[in-house]
């Protein structure tokens, strides 16, 4: 069978970078950073004809080609309906739903189904979309999504110098302060959140639920739901991070990507999403605005 091949012409404007970094996106087939490494050790990828490496320097200009045997290529395509928030010829914003992946050596993710979700961009670097952040498996809300690889990295770049503002809500259990900081260290890195609490009701079973909006300003994993473990008002329905007796079964984790604020890498608009909280957040609060 033949071989799928996909060339890339570097801009000429390009600062030097290596290409493992600057090539995330870059190809169709290689939408992830672990996929492109992979590509490089079993140098399907030549600069300017000549066998690359993950020490391989961009400095613009190249001709980049892949040429991936056809059997290695997943030919499965994943059906699975997403919600789009936002979206225009360089990103996307979408809404992910509970007990779902985000990426992953995993068939079942948001990245392979967003394919079949996303216009295609008209853009000359454009890429297989790809989701430029994580949010856990049981959590809901805000995806965002990149479509060209210049927008990839820069978006990559943006959570990196945490120029991207995200906001959570979530359901936590027990007395609350109104409102605070968490700066337990989270797998003995530095970790930073704010908390709010927004409404209390009284429960029987958890004596007081909390509507609580979170502001993470580090990106630890699991770090919302470690943090109000540790100040003992753990997220409803969360089976990992819980108190003993407080487990609620069957409903998935209260966690919600609410809302995300970030400057447009390309157009330099503002851009501000709000995905609404969940009917199941309502139950628990029904007379609250989003």
């Amino acid at each position: 069978m033949p071989d799928i091949t996909e060339i890339h012409t570097v801009p000429s404007q390009v600062a030097p970078e290596r290409l493992q970094e600057y090539g995330v996106g870059v190809f169709y087939t290689l939408p992830t950073k672990s996929a492109l490494k992979k590509a490089l050790k079993k140098e399907y990828i030549t600069v300017n004809g000549v066998t690359a490496s993950t020490a391989t320097i961009i400095r613009g200009g190249e001709i980049v080609r892949l040429c991936v045997p056809e059997e290695k290529k997943q030919l499965k395509q994943l059906v699975f309906p997403l919600k789009v928030l936002f979206e225009d010829e360089y990103l996307a914003l979408i809404h992910k739903p509970a007990g779902i992946l985000v990426s992953g050596n995993s068939f079942y993710t948001i990245a392979n189904a967003l394919v079949q979700n996303l216009r295609p961009s008209n853009q000359a670097d454009a890429a297989k979309p790809q989701p430029v952040h994580r949010l856990d498996y049981a959590t809901t809300g805000i995806l965002l999504v990149g479509k060209t690889s210049g927008c990839i990295r820069a978006l990559n770049k943006m959570f990196e110098d945490k120029e991207v503002k995200k906001t959570y809500y979530a359901v936590a259990i027990g007395l609350m302060e109104k409102e605070g900081t968490i700066t337990t260290p989270v797998d003995a890195k530095e970790a930073v959140s704010f908390f709010k609490v927004i409404r209390t009701v009284e429960s029987p079973r958890f004596n007081k639920l909390n509507l609580v909006q979170l502001d993470p300003k580090t990106g630890r994993r699991h770090q919302l739901r470690k943090h109000l473990h540790s100040i003992g008002s753990p997220i409803l329905g969360d089976k990992e991070y819980y108190l003993k007796d407080l487990v609620l079964n069957g409903k998935g984790v209260y966690l919600h990507a609410y809302a995300l604020k970030f400057m447009h890498p390309v157009t330099k608009e503002p851009i501000e999403i709000i995905d609404p909280l969940p009917g199941k957040f309502q139950k628990i609060f029904p007379d609250q605005t989003n």
